[in-house]
C-alpha cells in the first residue's frame, strides 16, 4: 500500500511537470505568433506551481517570462519593465546554481536589448515631465547592465528633477559607494565636407580621420563628477532638514579632494545659510586662497563683510573683484553702498545733537564727513558708468546720491539720462 502511494504521488508530480511543459510550450507559441496578452495567460497557468519544477524547467519558464514582459513593455505597458528584468535575472540565478546554461546566452541579448528598450523609455518620460518613472527605468538599466554605472547617475538625476528627494538620495548614495566618477574622454573631428565639429567613437574617429573625410582629431576630456554627486547629496540633506548630514558629506568629501573650490564654496553657502556668517568668510578665505583671480569669490566675501559693517573689509573685497573684473557692475554698486551706508550712519548721529556751540560746531563736522563719503560713492558709480553707460542701476543709485548731497545739476543729469 505504502508502495502504491508513493507510486501515485511519483505520477501526479510528473503531471504537473507535464502540465507546466506544456503550458510553457503554449506561451511559446502565442508569443512567437505576435500575442503576447494569450502568451501572458498560458503562462500564469504553470505560476502556481513552477516552484516544484526542477531547475531546468523553472529556467524555462522565466526565461520565457521575461521575453513575454519584455515585448509587453516595448508595447507600452510600462509595468511590464519589472516582471521582464526580474524574470531574466532569475534565469541567471538558476542556471549559475545549476552549472548548465541552457539558457544564459540568449538571456544575456535580452537583457541587453531590454536595457536599450527602458533608456529609450527613460528619454521618453524625462521629455514628458515623468521624472518617477524615468528614474525607475534607468535604475532598473543600471541593474541589468551594473558596469554601466552611468544608467545610476541619470536615474538619479531624473530623481532630482521631478523632486524625489529621497530616491535621488538612494541613488547617489549607491553611486558614492561603488566609486562613480564620471570623468571620460569625447572623440571628436572636424567633417571636411561640412566644417561641423562632430562627436564619434574613437576607432570610428580614426579611421574617418585617416580616410581624410575628417580632420582635426581632438580628444576631449570630461570633468569628474564626483563634486557634483557631493554637492547635490549635500543639497538632498539639507532640503529634508538633515543639515548636519550634509556638512558631514562635505567635509568628507573634501577629505579626499582638499583643493576642490566647488566643495569649499557648496559647504560655505550651507553654513551661510544657517546664518553662520563667520564660517560662510573662513570657508570663502580658503577658496580665495585656491582661486584668488576669481573675482566671484571677493565679492561674496565683501557682501557679508558689508552686511556685518565691516566697511573697510568690504571695500577691500569689492576692489579686488573691479580689479579683476573691470565691468563688475554689482561690485561698484556695492562698494558705493559702502560710503553710502556709512554716511547715513552719521546722519543718524547729527540728527541726535542739540543746539548749543558745542553740537553745532559736531554737527557741522560730521556733514563735511558725511558729504565726503556720498561723494565717494557718486565717484565710483561715475567710474562704473564709464564702462557701463546705459546702465539703469547705476545712474539710478547716482542719481539719489546726487539728490542727498543736493547737488542739483549731476541730480537732473540724471534724471535725463533715465529719461524721467
Amino acid at each position: 500500500m505504502k508502495n502504491r502511494l508513493l507510486l501515485v504521488a511519483a505520477l501526479a508530480f510528473t503531471m504537473v511537470g507535464f502540465a507546466q511543459k506544456n503550458e510553457i510550450k503554449a506561451a511559446e507559441k502565442a508569443l512567437k505568433s505576435g500575442d503576447s496578452a494569450a502568451a501572458q495567460t498560458a503562462l500564469e497557468a504553470a505560476s502556481g506551481t513552477i516552484g516544484a519544477a526542477d531547475e531546468k524547467l523553472q529556467a524555462q519558464y522565466y526565461f520565457t517570462r521575461g521575453k513575454i514582459y519584455s515585448d509587453l513593455a516595448k508595447k507600452g505597458n510600462n509595468d511590464a519593465f519589472e516582471k521582464s528584468v526580474t524574470s531574466f535575472k532569475k534565469v541567471i540565478e538558476l542556471e549559475e546554481a545549476s552549472g548548465k546554461k541552457k539558457f544564459t546566452s540568449e538571456t544575456n541579448q535580452y537583457m541587453t536589448a531590454l536595457t536599450a528598450d527602458l533608456v529609450n523609455s527613460a528619454v521618453s518620460d524625462n521629455s514628458n515631465s515623468k521624472f518617477k518613472e524615468a528614474a525607475e527605468k534607468l535604475y532598473m538599466s543600471y541593474t541589468l547592465s551594473p558596469k554601466d554605472t552611468s544608467y545610476l547617475y541619470y536615474a538619479a538625476g531624473s530623481a532630482v528633477n521631478g523632486g524625489h528627494y529621497e530616491m535621488a538620495l538612494e541613488y547617489y548614495n549607491k553611486l558614492q559607494e561603488v566609486g562613480y566618477d564620471g570623468s571620460g574622454v569625447v572623440y571628436k573631428a572636424t567633417n571636411a565636407a561640412s566644417g561641423e565639429v562632430e562627436e564619434m567613437d574613437k576607432v570610428q574617429r580614426d579611421l574617418m580621420v585617416k580616410s581624410g573625410t575628417y580632420s582635426n582629431p581632438v580628444d576631449e576630456k570630461t570633468p569628474s563628477k564626483k563634486a557634483e554627486i557631493v554637492k547635490n547629496t549635500a543639497l538632498i540633506y539639507t532640503q529634508l532638514g538633515l543639515d548636519e548630514k550634509a556638512l558631514e558629506a562635505y567635509q568628507a568629501a573634501r577629505k579626499n579632494d582638499p583643493e576642490d573650490v566647488n566643495l569649499i564654496l557648496n559647504e560655505a553657502n550651507l553654513y551661510f545659510n544657517q546664518g553662520n556668517k563667520d564660517k560662510f568668510k573662513e570657508l570663502m578665505a580658503e577658496a580665495i586662497a585656491l582661486a584668488p583671480d576669481n573675482p566671484d569669490l571677493h565679492y561674496n566675501v565683501g557682501v557679508i563683510s558689508m552686511e556685518q559693517n565691516n566697511y573697510e573689509d568690504a571695500r577691500a573685497s569689492y576692489k579686488k573683484a573691479i580689479e579683476l573684473n573691470p565691468e563688475y557692475t554689482n561690485a561698484y554698486l556695492n562698494l558705493s553702498t559702502t560710503y553710502v551706508n556709512e554716511g547715513n550712519a552719521l546722519i543718524d548721529e547729527m540728527n541726535s545733537l542739540g543746539n548749543s556751540r558745542a553740537d553745532i560746531a559736531k554737527y557741522d563736522e560730521l556733514k563735511e564727513e558725511k558729504d565726503a563719503l556720498f561723494k565717494q560713492g557718486a565717484d565710483v558709480l561715475e567710474d562704473a558708468l564709464k564702462n557701463n553707460p546705459e546702465n539703469e542701476n547705476i545712474m539710478t543709485q547716482l542719481k539719489n546720491i546726487y539728490g542727498a548731497m543736493g547737488d542739483t545739476e549731476n541730480f537732473t543729469k540724471m534724471k535725463k539720462l533715465l529719461g524721467e
